[in-house]
This record gives structure tokens, C-alpha cells and sequence, in this order.
């Protein structure tokens, strides 16, 4: 197995364009030379043949008895139930400032 590389935290730190002590650079440099470690230990593994996933697990949608799709509102009965409609979409009040 290669040695794994040595994070230069000060560039890292710039780059993220953070102000760290020399103790929390200590502390973070050890921490991320670990994290390539681990990501050294996991390019050993041999996934020949293994097909790539999203998940750990299988995902797939699971359906009760009766989830069928009901009935719907016309788009026109469902914006004259909005307090304040333009353009055929629900206007709402501004939450990002």
C-alpha cells in the first residue's frame, strides 16, 4: 500500500480562507492526513466487478394498499384558494433577506 500524502493545511486554509492557530492546524492536518489514509485503505479494496450505487441498500419506493392517486384540483380552483396569485403561481412572502 502507497504512504499516504501529507496535507499542507496552510494552503488548504487559504484556500477555505480561514485564520487557524498553529494548534488548530496541528489538530486539522492530523485529521485530514487520516481521511486520505482511509481513502488510501479503500483504493486497496478490489471492486472488480462490483457495479457502482447511490446507496448501501437497494432503494425502491414501497407502496401500501390503497396508495393509489386520488382525485385533483384544476390549477384555477387551487389559485383562487392562495391568498395572492400572479402569473398562473402562488405568490408567498419573501423568507431570504
Amino acid at each position: 500500500m502507497s504512504e499516504t500524502p501529507h496535507i499542507d493545511i496552510d494552503y488548504v486554509a487559504n484556500l477555505a480562507r480561514l485564520d487557524l492557530s498553529d494548534d488548530e492546524k496541528a489538530k486539522l492536518g492530523t485529521q485530514l492526513d487520516d481521511i486520505l489514509g482511509y481513502f488510501n485503505k479503500l483504493n486497496s479494496v478490489d471492486v472488480e466487478g462490483v457495479e457502482p450505487m447511490a446507496h448501501a441498500h437497494r432503494v425502491f419506493n414501497v407502496w401500501r394498499e390503497g396508495d393509489e392517486p386520488g382525485a385533483t384540483y384544476a390549477p384555477e380552483v387551487l389559485l383562487n384558494m392562495a391568498p395572492e396569485h400572479r402569473d398562473n403561481q402562488v405568490v408567498v412572502p419573501k423568507v431570504v433577506e
